[in-house]
Order: structure tokens, then C-alpha cells, then sequence
């Protein structure tokens, strides 16, 4: 049965996930008639990137399991013998055969070669060319994408360098335990578990947590990381102001291991966005919509988490929310070839050890899908396209809630929903104000004046005469200083 064959290195890949699945970052599969020394781009890709696996014996273009028993001891020896053969420095990497059945009905077996992430080196094929692993292709680094690569691995990545001041001791054992339910790992020795995935390492001849074990995973993060937090921050206005000034109406620290405060940071933000009342097009009735779709806030706050430079000190994830936008920055630069022309189309990982937990948690999404859909659901609630910029040394993601634009577009709902006559007899003043009141269920003629730039008997006039269109109505008695108006429903 499919379900039940799956690596013991990489749980998430079943049988039934490796013949179904499109190929992504994690992954590839090969056809066991491949000449081995075109593995070696793979194998170079996914040790710069964030590790992966060479499934051989199932194609990779039918998906077929074709097995590779019958391509003989020597050619295998070949597979299992590809990075050395073929790239410089080998990778560190473990093979794993897999039993199985092959598409004939025969006895087989697939050939699994996980490859992990070169922390501080580039690998690089015998004839000097280099790849990285970006989605689903491996892709060859040239040029400034090259020297960006070469940069970024002269170095060890922050996440593994040491804590020579936590211990096992000041763990969430409550995480701990879910982490390795997620990787089939239950009821194996923490400290082993936590060493064969690379969250405690030797440092000056003793063993260490590293940083991203911490951070990931300690009761009390703070203790070691004072900046790993969220700081939610909501503004009184457009701008932010300063001194006697000062426009902040709530500010608010969210300070958990990565593995909380994604959902916290989650739960506490959705309690201070607001929310529109629409006018449905196509019932005539009003409905209520976010003030921005729930994936696009979420995912940017899921890639500040993921991809951070942790090492910069006195810096946190910034969650500021005006009256116009809510912004999201994260310390540290767009990691290596990432760059704000690509970053719709190309990912690369600061914090591989972290992102790829994440990924097992279910918050990271690969194949660019989370950069994308941010793009596409912007689009979908008829805002603007979100704004990634690049200020201080930090990353920061804009998603507008533009009022303007927004009444702009409801004009065009609301002109499907009234006589094409009528509508081309109205003035700009009156399309205004029945696109204006079609977000919101009672309006009053102040609140009109103020948004349109007219005076107030200008605003009267004009509702009254949309009265006499039956478009509009009005609540409660006509001289009365409180009285508002509401669209006529149909």
C-alpha cells in the first residue's frame, strides 16, 4: 500500500506523495535510465539551497515507478557514488532504499539520496558550474547571482552557530513533542533527535544548541534573543507623529518561540483590522468584507518570521497599522539572488533550518505560492498591488487599504446596479455619493460634505434629488440635525 511506504529520513515523502505530487523544492524525480553525472546540477542546487531529495526510479515525466533493479549493481553504485564524482566539495548526504512495486507488478526498488544544506560552502560540479535549488528547477548561478551565493556561504548561517547559554532544560517540551510527531519521530531521545537535525552541534569541544533550536523552540525566547518579538503598533491617522503629536493608539509586544508567535501575532491582529460593508452587485444587498484579505497580512507576517536576520541586534518584526496601510518590516536585506524585480518568482532562504520547520508546521509555502497569492488576493479585494521596499537594512511589506481607490472601484459595482440612462444623467457629485454610501449601511450629510470637498447644502441637494430617483432614502425625520441616508435596497 502506497501510504505506508515512506522515507525514514524525510517522513512526508510517502510513496503516494512521491508518484503524485508536482516536483518542488524539496524534491526531484529521476527515472533510474538518467546518466548519473546529470544528477550532479541537482545535487549542487539543493545543497545551496535548503537541502532536498533525488528520488531515482520513478520518471519523472509519467511519474511512473519504474524502480532501478534492473539497471544493474554498477549503474546504482554510480547514483550512490554521483556526489563525489561530480561535485567539489561533497555534499553531506545519506542514501535510502525504498522496497516497492514498479508499474510492471515486479519487486523493485527506489533509490533516495537526501541532500543536505551546505552550511558554509558552495558545491559546485567538477566543471566549476554552480546551481541552486529556486521551487521546482535547479537553476545555474551566474554573475552577481553567483558573487551573491559565494557572499552569503563565506560565512555560517546565524541559525547554526551556537548558544553556549541554553540548554535542553530550557526547552517547550510541549513544542518539542509536537515537532516530532510532525517528523515521525516520536518517542526518540530529544537531545538524539535534535542532533541528527542539526540543533545541536559541537562548538570549543562541547555540544550546543544552536541558535535556530532556541528560537524555535525555547520556553522563553526573551531570556537569550531580546529582540525576538513582534511589535504591533496602530496609528491614529496616515502618518506617524511624534512629541506632543504622538498619534499611537495601540502598541503591543507579542514575544514567543518562532513556533507561537505566528499564531498569536495571528489572533491578536485580526482583532484590530476592520471591516467594510459592501454593496453586492449582483444581490443588491450589503456585505461585509476584511479590511485585507487574511492571507495576504498573514503570509507577510509568515515571511518576516522565516526569513529575518535574527543576528541584528536591537531589531524586531514592526507591525504598524494606519488608517490607509498596514506595514510589515522585518530586519535584514532580501536574502542572495532575491531581489524586489523576483521576488514573485524566486526564493531563497536566510534561515533554511528554520523555514524548513516551518514548512513541517504547514506555515511555509513553497514554489512562491505565499509571494504570489499576496499579489493575487490584493487583487481579488480591489486594492492596489502590495509594495515591497528595502528601507535601513530591513525589508518592509506595504498592503494599501486605499479609501479612494476603493470608493473608485465600488463606482464601477455600483453603476452595474442602476439603469444605464440614469447613471449617464447623473453629475460626478452624485456617482460619488451613491459609490461612497454603497461601502457603508448609513451615512450622514456632514460625512458626505467631508469626503467629497463640497459644502453641506451641495450634499443635501444632491440626496435629495436621489431621493426623488428612489435611490436613496433617508432615516428618521428630515430636520433633524442626526438624520442619515442609506442606499434604497431593491
Amino acid at each position: 500500500m502506497k501510504e505506508m511506504i515512506k522515507s525514514e529520513y524525510a517522513p512526508f515523502l510517502t510513496l503516494e506523495y512521491m508518484t503524485t505530487e508536482e516536483e518542488n523544492k524539496l524534491f526531484d524525480r529521476k527515472s533510474a535510465g538518467i546518466k548519473p553525472s546529470d544528477l550532479a546540477p541537482h545535487i549542487s542546487a539543493f545543497a545551496n539551497a535548503q537541502g532536498g531529495t533525488l528520488i531515482i526510479g520513478i520518471s519523472d515525466k509519467t511519474k511512473k515507478i519504474e524502480g532501478i533493479n534492473s539497471y544493474g549493481n554498477e549503474k546504482i553504485n554510480s547514483f550512490l557514488l554521483a556526489p563525489k564524482d561530480c561535485c567539489k566539495p561533497m555534499p553531506n548526504f545519506k542514501e535510502e532504499f525504498l522496497e516497492v512495486i514498479n508499474y510492471k507488478g515486479e519487486k523493485d526498488r527506489l533509490l533516495l539520496l537526501h541532500i543536505e544544506a551546505s552550511v558554509d560552502q558552495v558545491i559546485r560540479l567538477t566543471n566549476d558550474s554552480t546551481y541552486l535549488r529556486i521551487g521546482d528547477k535547479s537553476k545555474e548561478l551566474k554573475g552577481e547571482d553567483l558573487r551573491n551565493l559565494e557572499y552569503a556561504k563565506s560565512t555560517r548561517h546565524y541559525e547554526d552557530e551556537c548558544n553556549e547559554d541554553a540548554d535542553v532544560i530550557d526547552l517547550d517540551q510541549e513544542l518539542i513533542e509536537a515537532y516530532k510527531e510532525r517528523i515521525g519521530a516520536v518517542g526518540i531521545d530529544t537531545e538524539q533527535m535534535l542532533r541528527a537535525r542539526g540543533f545541536i552541534r559541537r562548538f570549543h569541544g562541547e555540544m550546543h544548541l544552536t541558535n535556530a533550536a532556541v528560537l524555535l523552540f525555547a520556553e522563553n525566547p526573551l531570556q537569550f534573543y531580546p529582540n525576538c518579538r513582534i511589535r504591533f503598533v496602530r496609528y491614529d491617522g496616515t502618518s506617524e507623529m511624534l512629541g506632543t503629536q504622538m498619534n499611537i493608539v495601540k502598541d503591543v509586544n507579542i514575544e514567543k518561540p518562532i513556533l507561537r508567535i505566528i499564531d498569536d501575532a495571528k489572533k491578536f491582529i485580526a482583532t484590530q483590522l476592520r471591516e467594510f460593508t459592501a454593496l453586492n452587485p449582483e444581490t443588491g444587498m450589503f456585505q461585509s468584507v476584511p479590511e485585507y484579505p487574511e492571507f495576504a497580512w498573514l503570509e507577510g507576517i509568515v515571511n518576516a518570521v522565516t526569513h529575518r536576520e535574527y543576528g541584528m541586534s536591537g531589531r524586531y518584526i514592526k507591525v504598524s497599522m494606519f488608517d490607509d496601510r498596514l506595514e510589515i518590516e522585518s530586519p535584514g536585506k532580501l536574502p542572495n539572488i532575491v531581489n524586489i524585480e523576483n521576488i514573485q518568482t524566486t526564493r531563497y532562504s536566510r534561515n533554511p533550518r528554520i523555514a524548513r520547520v516551518l514548512t513541517e508546521f504547514g506555515w511555509v509555502r513553497g514554489l512562491n505560492e505565499g509571494v504570489k497569492r499576496i499579489y493575487s488576493d490584493m487583487s481579488a479585494f480591489y486594492l492596489e498591488p502590495p509594495v515591497y521596499s528595502e528601507p535601513e537594512q530591513s525589508v518592509k511589506l506595504t498592503l494599501k487599504n486605499n479609501i479612494e481607490m476603493r470608493t473608485m472601484r465600488q463606482e464601477e459595482r455600483v453603476s452595474r446596479c442602476i439603469d444605464d440612462d440614469l447613471w449617464e444623467n447623473m453629475d460626478s457629485i452624485e456617482r460619488t455619493i451613491l459609490s461612497y454610501m454603497a461601502g457603508r449601511k448609513i451615512v450622514s450629510c456632514a460625512e458626505l460634505a467631508a469626503f467629497t470637498g463640497v459644502s453641506t447644502k451641495t450634499i443635501s441637494s444632491r440626496l435629495r434629488q436621489l431621493m426623488d430617483m428612489n435611490l436613496v432614502v433617508a432615516n428618521g425625520n428630515m430636520r433633524s440635525p442626526r438624520l442619515t441616508y442609506s442606499l434604497k435596497r431593491s
